[in-house]
Formats: structure tokens, C-alpha cells, sequence
């Protein structure tokens, strides 16, 4: 883990958060349904912290090892644009990703994207990306290479942690928590 110091200019820096699903913006329990389809369950908390953390202007991708319309349907309520299905080649979906998708005011750096992931498929990214996260329930490889861990089992808010961590680092936080906690 890094200095608080250390962990906050590498914050300041982020421009892109990438996110698995399973195990991060879920808690990785998988359920079907009598028909085969796949059912997951997402956390408010982290939906919201997303939408904030986009209002300051961090992008939000996913990058995921399964398919799925939920994960479709979660990431359009959110707003995320940017996301690959169906990819244990993580690494190469990120690359892909930022080929595909121009940042008008300048291209996207490794150093300027921060990547949550729970296990080894993850680590593709995590170590090799500027700021790597990861949730209370993490893998133990996973937990060691990481630069921040959350309080946080995935799927309980996890996600969350993060995007405060985030806001607080880029001087968001306050500003939107004040037009939420407005006094008359």
C-alpha cells in the first residue's frame, strides 16, 4: 500500500476508472435463472459514486471476463459508454478501448487510468495502469500488488470507496456533497 500522500497525487492524476464487474461492482455470487439467464445485483452506493465521480469529469469503463444484458442495462443507467465483454485478455481490451475511443483534449496515459479489479485476470491491467484498486475480499495476489484496498466487500460498496477516494483527491467531493446538503 501506498502513503496517503503518495496515493492522493496518484489520484489527482486519474482521468479513466476501469472496473470489473464480478467480484467489484458485484459480489460475485453468480444466479441463474430457470431459463439460463444470468442475474446479477448491484449496489446503489457504487451507481451513484459513479455517476459523481463522471460529473467531475473521470470517465468510467468496464472490462469484463463474462457477457451479459445486465451488465449492459447497469452500465447504460450509469452512463458508462466504454465497456468489453467477454475478455480475460484485459490488457488488450484497455488498448482496444482507448484505440476506439479518442479523448478530444488529449490521449488517455497508463499513469492516468486506475483499474479495480478482485482477481488474477485483473492484474493485467492493475500492473501496469497508475493507481491500482481493489475490494476487502480481494484474491491475496491481488491484495499485494494493489496500491489502495476498500473497506468494502465487492458489491457492497466497494466501488464507492473509490470514486470517494477519487473526488476527494481531484477537490470534487465537497463541492457536490454541498449541493446535496443544502441548508435553508
Amino acid at each position: 500500500m501506498l502513503s496517503e500522500a503518495i496515493l492522493l497525487e496518484k489520484a489527482r492524476a486519474i482521468r479513466l476508472l476501469v472496473l470489473d464487474v464480478d467480484g467489484v461492482l458485484t459480489d460475485g455470487s453468480l444466479y441463474y435463472g430457470a431459463q439460463g439467464e444470468a442475474l446479477k445485483v448491484f449496489n446503489t452506493l457504487d451507481g451513484h459514486g459513479i455517476k459523481m465521480l463522471q460529473k467531475i469529469g473521470v470517465r468510467v469503463a468496464i472490462i469484463t471476463g463474462r457477457r451479459g444484458d445486465a451488465i449492459l442495462a447497469r452500465a447504460r443507467d450509469l452512463g458508462i459508454e466504454w465497456i468489453q465483454q467477454g475478455r480475460e485478455d484485459k490488457f488488450d481490451a484497455l488498448q482496444e478501448m482507448l484505440a476506439d475511443n479518442p479523448v478530444a483534449d488529449a490521449p488517455i496515459q497508463l499513469h492516468e487510468i486506475a483499474c479495480m479489479g478482485d482477481d488474477w485476470p485483473d492484474l493485467a491491467v492493475m500492473c501496469r495502469v497508475g493507481l491500482a484498486l481493489t475490494v476487502a475480499n480481494a484474491h491475496p495476489e491481488v491484495k499485494a500488488r494493489a496500491h489502495w484496498q476498500s473497506r468494502s466487500r465487492g458489491g457492497e460498496g466497494a466501488v464507492r470507496e473509490a470514486c470517494d477516494l477519487l473526488m476527494q483527491a481531484q477537490n470534487g467531493y465537497n463541492q457536490l456533497l454541498a449541493g446535496y446538503a443544502k441548508s435553508d
